[in-house]
């Protein structure tokens, strides 16, 4: 049993490598449009320029980072390999993938919540494939599209740390997200409302379904009409390979450290777009910690 398992993660890694291979390609591009060496920020407008090749933009009305509808990570679909190149890439997060089947497709409704680098936040991501690969009981080999608009989902989350309320998000999407700058937390001190409104009342009791098999009881979901509410406080579906308590807890204080470095360079200011601002001359090697939360560049390469 335990060859098996190993020759399982062997593979895991060595596609994580392939892939690794063509986003550096990507990588390459992107980076050569918003170098953070040399890009200036002086506003609102030029900090979500900057962003923007990254995927995110910043809202300065909850002070919150979140993804782009067009962000290229819409080109890239999902993986569980993906979530496999998190942790050692200081990304400590919870996972919990939703599969089901609806309109002859297989999807996947995945939430995510915890500590993304130098941020904290969480994530909804929605896609759908024709073509199911051969999985196994240790992993999942699927690659997954994002949806196109005609398949957009209205979502919400209301997120609480340590019980009190720490951020929300809504909107029409296919990869709804939103990350505090220079917050540390801990995957488990984080806990909230996810919520979905699916297409129709087919979709509905597919995903429902789902729910069940991964695990959720009648009492850790509450329907209204079309739209599924879940408390996502303690995964129920098996974490990724990477996610081991002594690796987490050096990433962890890796984390830690820089979110104090930048909160210490920054004190004087009291919102992220001053913050940043400031950072460019004050600590500007943190720049580069800014645009990896979420699924950043660093995902797919290992």
């Amino acid at each position: 049993m335990m060859e098996l398992i190993m020759d399982n993660g062997l593979w895991i890694f060595l596609i994580i490598a392939i892939i690794a291979l063509v986003i550096t390609i990507i990588y390459k591009k992107l980076k050569s449009k918003t170098d953070y060496d040399t890009f200036r920020i002086t506003d609102l407008e030029s900090l979500n320029q900057f962003l923007e090749p990254y995927g995110y933009s910043y809202n300065p009305g909850d002070d919150l980072f979140y993804s782009n509808i067009d962000a290229w990570q819409r080109q890239m679909g999902y993986s569980r390999l993906y979530d496999e190149s998190a942790a050692p890439m200081s990304m400590i997060i919870d996972c919990e993938p939703i599969y089901f089947k609806y309109d002859n497709k297989d999807w996947l409704i995945q939430l995510w919540k915890g500590q993304y680098g130098m941020t904290s936040g969480a994530e909804i991501g929605v896609y759908y494939t024709e073509k199911v690969y051969t999985n196994t009981d240790y992993f999942n080999w699927t690659l997954y599209e994002c949806p196109d608009d005609d398949n957009l989902l209205v979502m919400k989350f209301s997120l609480l740390k340590n019980d009190k309320r720490f951020m929300s998000r809504n909107d029409k999407h296919w990869w709804l997200t939103g990350f505090k700058l220079g917050e540390f937390s801990q995957p488990w001190e984080l806990r909230g409302i996810f919520s979905i409104t699916l297409k129709d009342k087919s979709m509905l009791n597919a995903f429902l379904l789902g729910l069940k098999n991964a695990g959720y009881s009648k009492n850790e979901i509450y329907v209204v009409n079309r739209t599924v509410k879940i408390l996502f406080d303690k995964p129920k579906t098996p974490q990724p390979f990477t996610r081991m308590d002594k690796f987490d807890e050096i990433a962890q204080k890796k984390n830690k450290l820089l979110c104090d470095k930048y909160n210490e360079l920054t004190r004087e200011y009291d919102n992220s777009l001053d913050k940043i601002i400031a950072l460019q001359d004050l600590g500007p090697d943190l720049l580069e910690s800014l645009v990896k939360m979420g699924k950043s560049i660093d995902v797919f390469k290992l």
